[in-house]
């Protein structure tokens, strides 16, 4: 999956003549490839991948969009930008907000070139997805479930958090998964009232609900979802409040469609959380983008004013958290269309009583 095209396009409508990029992720997206030392040189042109040798080889069978150049203690990275950029006077641009200050000062010392700001080149193409990006995270999406199948015939009274928390993560790498999206979270009884509650050694009791937020990657894109089952019963305020968070999330989903801002898509769940009395515990927004990070734009957060475009992938994840009592979450991953939005979580979300 390599985007060099698609920058280079991007790069000619605004006027850049180089984009160097040096974050691990930005290099990825480019050229489809995982590295943690180098960077990225594209050009309108041309575009060079340059690390060093725990990576070239595997980097020259993998990418195709970008020539694969070494760079070693005698000839530097910075030494191997100037080499490529020769007598370079154009434009020359950096993520800014993929450097600290002292990056960016060192590189245009190194470069003997001053930046300018890439402003959202990358993050703008990277609120669509393509068609093998999409499928990337449906396959993710699957191990998760695999996983999540798995684990919900082993949760009982006396295991921990962190026990449910580590099978999950075996159960996703034994199915395929590359990593974790981001660490689990998993928190019952009183615990799960803490919507990022951290797994820990508290026990599972009759009675609790135990909420399983966790995901997997593969070729680097992320899954993402939640999950809140009962153990043994469930209170009648228990069912209810259940219901009233699965009722936000469907009508957020309905409300789901390119087109649309994050904000009203938002506020499509919330009103339902809203009018059942319960606004002031659901503080946290309705979903985020997700891709090769956890975390991407657009959202659907009450700020959120930018329209969705075709092709954005938005978790829904509502949730009611009453302090030291309960919570419930549940989300599902949505990708944005004309006139509505393909749901790509297949695991059953009505509640369940283990």
């Amino acid at each position: 999956m390599e985007h060099v095209k698609a920058i280079q396009g991007l790069m000619k409508a605004r006027g850049l003549d180089a984009l160097l990029l040096t974050d691990p992720i930005s290099c990825r997206y480019a050229t489809g490839f995982y590295f943690t030392d180098g960077a990225v040189l594209v050009t309108p042109e041309k575009s060079w991948l340059l690390t060093d040798s725990r990576y070239t080889e595997a980097a020259s069978n993998q990418v195709h969009q970008s020539e694969v150049r070494k760079f070693t203690v005698g000839h530097p990275l910075s030494e191997l930008c100037r080499s490529l950029l020769g007598d370079f006077h154009g434009v020359l641009a950096a993520e800014a907000d993929r450097m600290s200050h002292a990056q960016w000062a060192n590189w245009e010392k190194e470069l003997n070139h001053s930046f300018t700001p890439a402003g959202t080149l990358l993050n703008e193409l990277r609120r669509c997805k393509d068609k093998d990006e999409i499928q990337s995270m449906i396959e993710a999406q699957r191990i998760a479930e695999k996983a999540l199948d798995d684990v919900l015939g082993i949760i009982k009274p006396g295991l921990t958090e962190k026990e449910i928390a580590a099978e999950l993560t075996y159960r996703m790498l034994r199915y395929g998964g590359e990593e974790n999206s981001f660490d689990p979270i998993v928190v019952t009884g009183a615990k799960s009232s803490m919507p990022h509650g951290v797994p820990g050694d508290v026990v599972i009791q009759d009675g609790d609900f135990v909420t399983m937020d966790f995901g997997t990657k593969k070729n680097g894109y992320c899954s993402d979802m939640t999950r809140t089952v009962a153990v043994g019963h469930a209170s009648e305020e228990m069912k209810k409040v259940y219901g009233i968070v699965l009722e936000a999330q469907l009508a957020g989903i309905a409300a789901s469609r390119a087109g649309i801002s994050g904000r009203e898509i938002d506020g499509a769940a919330r009103k339902v959380i809203e009018d059942a009395g319960y606004g002031e515990y659901f503080g946290h927004s309705y979903g985020h983008s997700l891709g090769l990070e956890i975390h991407e734009q657009p959202g659907a957060r009450q700020t959120a004013n930018d329209l969705m475009p075709v092709g954005a992938v938005v978790s829904a994840e509502p949730g009611i958290y009453l302090p030291g009592r309960f919570g419930v979450r549940i989300e599902d991953v949505v990708i944005m269309e004309e006139g509505g939005c393909t749901n790509i979580t297949k695991a059953p979300k009505e509640l369940i009583i283990l």
